[in-house]
């Protein structure tokens, strides 16, 4: 689906029916991203309205001049959730920069957000400033890894903390269409990894009373685990989980846990939503 926000065709998905949830990706991804690792979850439970949602110059949709950065990507998704589910509650899931975003909502809707998903998310802007472990790696299978051609390898060992076969499948199938799909000369200007907002994301109007869920890699060496920790206190019924054997690719390197963390997260949100 499309919608125009101020002549940006925003490209959305929507899966199942129910009660929304707005879920967010992270920088040169796209939505597969998240319906690799969310759509598994939702196959066993019913009710939901899953909103996939790609940002600009990511996945299928463009990128436009007049968007300068974060201030300008949270208004069109504000503006595209005001047009496709107004006036209505909902539950909000990003991953890294989609966490960010994410944040951006909830400070600004705070009201209207039920819950909150928080997948290894952009803490701090400049990664110069991020407190990041030292770039490990805990699982690597030699055999597998010299099959690749040397682009493809390197690629994925940039990220990857489990670097076995079934990660790869993974990786190539959630991961890497966004990147090739991704606007790089948009990017390159937007530059959405490091872009922050006009005003300070972790500064609430009030404290965010409803369930969330913070996920974190013990060996993520992109965003790191410990600046996550600075943002608690926003979120009295948080769960703030630090997972070891991931990285910034957690819900793959993980994900029984992240499935079954997921899973009680949204059992939490049912309660409240009964």
């Amino acid at each position: 689906m499309r919608c125009n926000i101020n002549e940006c065709e925003v490209y959305y998905e929507v899966i199942g029916e129910g009660f929304p949830i707005v879920i967010l990706h992270g920088s040169t991804l796209d939505s597969q991203a998240m319906t690799g690792c969310m759509e598994p979850i939702f196959e066993g439970r019913k009710g939901w309205k899953r909103i996939y949602v790609d940002f600009p110059g990511h996945g299928q949709t463009p990128g436009k001049d007049w968007i300068k950065g974060s201030d300008d990507v949270l208004q069109i998704v504000l503006d595209l959730i005001d047009r496709i589910i107004p006036d209505t509650p909902f539950v909000l899931a990003g991953l890294s920069y989609g966490g960010y975003i994410a944040r951006g909502i909830v400070h600004h809707r705070i009201e209207q957000v039920r819950g909150l998903l928080l997948i290894v998310p952009r803490i701090v802007s400049h990664p110069s400033k991020r407190i990041l472990p030292t770039k490990s790696v805990i699982v690597r299978e030699e055999e597998f890894l010299a099959e690749l051609d040397t682009q493809s390898r390197e690629g994925f060992e940039e990220v990857a903390v489990v670097q076995t076969r079934s990660h790869w499948s993974r990786f190539v199938k959630e991961i890497v269409p966004g990147i090739v799909k991704a606007d790089n000369q948009f990017l390159e200007r937007l530059q959405p990894s490091v872009d922050e907002f006009s005003f300070d994301v972790d500064i609430l109007p009030s404290r965010f009373e409803k369930p969330v869920l913070i996920l974190v890699g013990r060996q993520d060496h992109w965003v790191g685990y410990q600046d996550a920790w600075a943002i608690l206190d926003n979120y009295p019924r948080a769960t703030f989980a630090v997972l070891d054997r991931a990285g910034h690719a957690l819900q793959i390197e993980q994900d029984n846990l992240f499935n079954s963390l997921v899973n009680e997260w949204l059992d939490r949100v049912e309660e409240i939503l009964r």
